[in-house]
């Protein structure tokens, strides 16, 4: 856990964990504010919104978790790779299984903005290891926190029954997300890094948020051209007619699937 022994600190806090938070303070407020978020923590989310965000989400985890894989042993990433306690793959694989079953990966896009973000990781991984803790750090932190929430208001809305459908919410590996948050927060802080390394760190944070803002204000724009507002509460013939629109109107899957992930994925890093 962390050092007992004092360390000055500036307004911010010295700790890498609360400098992000001030680094990346003012995107928070920019996204939380968008109408979308709001949309979903009212519960208005579709079955076939909800298949999108899952194929989303496992390609950004896939290239992040192997990214993270490949630099288990590099100085920056070993105080903070957990993947007995945090990896989301399996969990994501049995929930797009569940819904498409085994062949998904034939049966969902995957939005433009989606890939654009994986790029980013792959590029890091490859080049720059030690920025792949700003992602990790907001990425798994928003899922042990505002994710809860989410599990929870993704269940009720889709009428899913135990954890079927909702693993990715789901960490069994933790017993306490909070003493998990303070023990991650503490490896992450103990990383050493120069005056440069660090700066940059806390410029890829802030990057990594106005990654998903750019792909919001995409999503307005999409979703004023195609006029669609979705009310669909997962009933089957509902469920069957927005599948075949999705299927025939590349521009509107893109649209509403790239926004109800990001909201998804928002929300939680919002409440670490």
């Amino acid at each position: 856990m962390e050092s007992t022994t004092s360390k000055p600190r500036d307004a911010s806090g010295s700790d890498l964990s609360e400098q992000i938070k001030a680094a990346t303070k003012d995107s928070h407020v920019r996204a939380e504010n968008t109408q979308l978020m709001l949309s979903y923590q009212r519960g208005q989310i579709t079955r076939t919104q909800y298949k999108l965000l899952l194929c989303s989400l496992y390609e950004i985890y896939q290239a992040l978790e192997e990214e993270l894989d490949r630099n288990a042993d590099h100085p920056a990433v070993q105080p903070i790779y957990f993947p007995q306690e945090l990896a989301r793959l399996e969990a994501l694989e049995l929930d797009l299984e569940h819904f498409f079953g085994p062949h998904w990966r034939k049966r969902v896009t995957v939005p433009a903005a989606t890939h654009r973000y994986t790029q980013r990781l792959r590029e890091i991984g490859k080049n720059s290891p030690d920025l792949l803790v700003a992602h990790a750090y907001t990425r798994y932190l928003g899922d042990l926190s505002g994710g809860q929430v989410l599990g929870k208001i993704t269940q009720k809305s889709l009428g899913l029954s135990g954890d079927k459908g909702v693993l990715f919410f789901l960490f069994p590996g933790v017993t306490s997300p909070n003493r998990f948050k303070q023990l991650y927060r503490s490896r992450m802080n103990s990383i050493e890094l120069t005056e440069q390394q660090r700066r940059e760190v806390l410029d890829e944070a802030t990057r990594a948020f106005e990654f998903n803002i750019e792909v919001f204000d995409d999503l307005q724009k999409m979703l004023s051209i195609t006029g669609e507002a979705s009310s669909d509460k997962g009933n089957d013939a509902a469920t069957k007619m927005e599948s075949k629109t999705f299927s025939s109107s590349p521009v509107l899957q893109f649209a509403l699937g790239v926004g109800i992930t990001l909201a998804t994925v928002g929300m939680g890093v919002y409440a670490f």
